[in-house]
Formats: C-alpha cells, structure tokens, sequence
C-alpha cells in the first residue's frame, strides 16, 4: 500500500512520576486526565504508550477520556538513547559536558537505543498509508520526543540533545506526502492550570 495520506503524529510525554518512576503521583494523573480532555472531538485512530508504567497509565487515563480509541504498547515508544553522538560531532564548549551527562545512562537504556530509534522514524515519522488522514498519538518519554522533532527538523543527530519536554504537554507533527515534515505545535501546556505545569522540566528552563 503506497504511502499517501498526511499523518498527523501527537506526541505527548507521561505524566509526572514518583521518586522511583514505578508509577504516576497524583499530579501526574490529574495532568494525564487534562490532556486526555484536550484531545476529547479530535479525530485519533491509535494511543500508542511505551512499556514503562509511567507511560502506561498515562495512556490509560487519555483513553478513558476519548471513544473508542484503540491502545497498544509499542517498544518503540520506550525510554532510551536515541543517539550517541561522537565528540567530534559536538559543539567543543559543551561536548564534555554532554558525553559526560550520556555516561550516567545505564547499557539498557544506551545500547539498543539506535536501533529503536531508527525503527520509530521509518515507523511513524512518514505519510501514512492508504488514501485518509490518520491520527496518531504516542505516550513517551522526553528523549523520544525530541528524536522526532529533530528528525522533523532536519537538525544533525545529535541535536536530540537539549530539547525538553514537560510531563503531559503536546506536540503535533504533520507528515504530508510530497511535502517536509512539519512541527505545527511543540511542548504545548495550554490544557494544564498554572500549578501543573513544567513538570519533568529543567528549573533553570522553566518559564
């Protein structure tokens, strides 16, 4: 089937999570509730949620909001390293500090991560099949998200590196056919109330 329809990709980030991740706080579930109204009339086909709890749960609760939408786990949507840069590759005032940070990560996390983040871009990161529009959104985790947005924006690989997303904020990717990748909305926290907001984000970033 040939690739012809736009894609329309929703990616969001769990909820916040407990000290040891094993599953969402309290904030966490309120954020994935709001977010799960925000999409409540659009047209989504398919959640698609990592393994982890956090991204589990958080998907449970955006489909306990919406009709009928399907859910299904996908590896690919996981949290790992979707790229390990070389030195030489990065900037030389930050390149220490950047490999140094990529160290802390356990082998898990470091060494099938580009594989799989390969596999999500020729997966999800292109027109969508048959002849309608498909709606599709992946629950994940910051690093994934910031694969695709860079992926979208033709930045060089590394580039993944210091983009940020908050704990149930939105992004939209539109892949059109015969047409570059476009980020029409990134780390969108419009559907959360001030006191909800920035969670999972850098202190020093936050605005």
């Amino acid at each position: 089937m040939t690739a012809k329809a736009t894609r329309y990709l929703y990616l969001a980030r769990h909820g916040e999570a407990s000290t040891d991740e094993s599953e969402l706080t309290d904030t966490g579930r309120q954020q994935a509730v709001l977010l799960g109204k925000r999409l409540e009339g659009s047209p989504l086909s398919a959640i698609y949620h990592g393994p982890l709890p956090r991204a589990e749960q958080t998907a449970r609760l955006i489909r306990d909001q919406l009709d009928n939408v399907p859910l299904q786990q996908s590896k690919l949507a996981g949290d790992y390293i979707p790229y390990l840069p070389k030195r030489e590759e990065l900037p030389p005032v930050s390149a220490d500090a950047m490999l140094a940070h990529l160290s802390q990560f356990p082998a898990e996390e470091r060494e099938p991560g580009p594989e799989l983040a390969q596999a999500a871009l020729a997966r999800f990161a292109r027109p969508a099949d048959g002849d309608q529009p498909r709606h599709e959104l992946i629950v994940t985790h910051n690093f994934l998200i910031a694969w695709l947005v860079r992926a979208a924006l033709d930045s060089p690989k590394w580039r993944w590196m210091g983009l940020n997303h908050a704990n149930a904020a939105l992004t939209v990717i539109r892949y059109a056919p015969g047409r570059p990748a476009s980020v029409l909305f990134y780390n969108d926290m419009g559907h959360l109330p001030i006191n909800l907001r920035w969670t999972g984000f850098p202190p020093e970033l936050q605005l």
